[in-house]
């Protein structure tokens, strides 16, 4: 079962920028063997998908977020990055990173993943 850590949220005025980061554990292959995907959680509201990346595929992006966030991975050291940027009071959510072994990026509405992380909150100011 893979493990999956998200770190680097926080409190960020409206306008700024924050990196997050999803390492994973426990991988029963090569890191680049995995899509991994990026959610979040508003309070109150359902999970949506935010962005996905796979080595053998394009990243995807919600309309809401594209230009504005930027997906990446460094397999070397089985981590995805979430490079967010401008960000918008309605950014505010837990966010969380999954990884899936087959399948790839399907969508950003698909939430079939094997194994998620307990997420990162961030909060945008106005």
């Amino acid at each position: 079962q893979v493990q999956a850590v998200e770190t680097g949220g926080g409190l960020v005025e409206a306008g700024g920028s924050l990196r997050l980061s999803c390492t994973a554990s426990g991988l029963s292959s090569a890191f680049d063997d995995y899509a991994i995907g990026w959610f979040r959680q508003a309070p109150g509201k359902e999970r949506e998908g935010v962005s996905c990346i796979w080595d053998r595929g394009s990243d995807i992006y919600a309309d809401s977020v594209r230009g504005r966030f930027t997906i990446s991975r460094d397999n070397a050291k089985n981590t995805v990055y979430l490079q967010m940027s401008n960000l918008k009071p309605e950014d505010t959510a837990m966010y969380y990173c999954a990884a899936r072994k087959w399948g790839g990026c399907i969508n950003v509405y698909d939430q079939r993943y094997d194994d998620w992380g307990q997420g990162t909150q961030v909060t945008v100011s106005s």
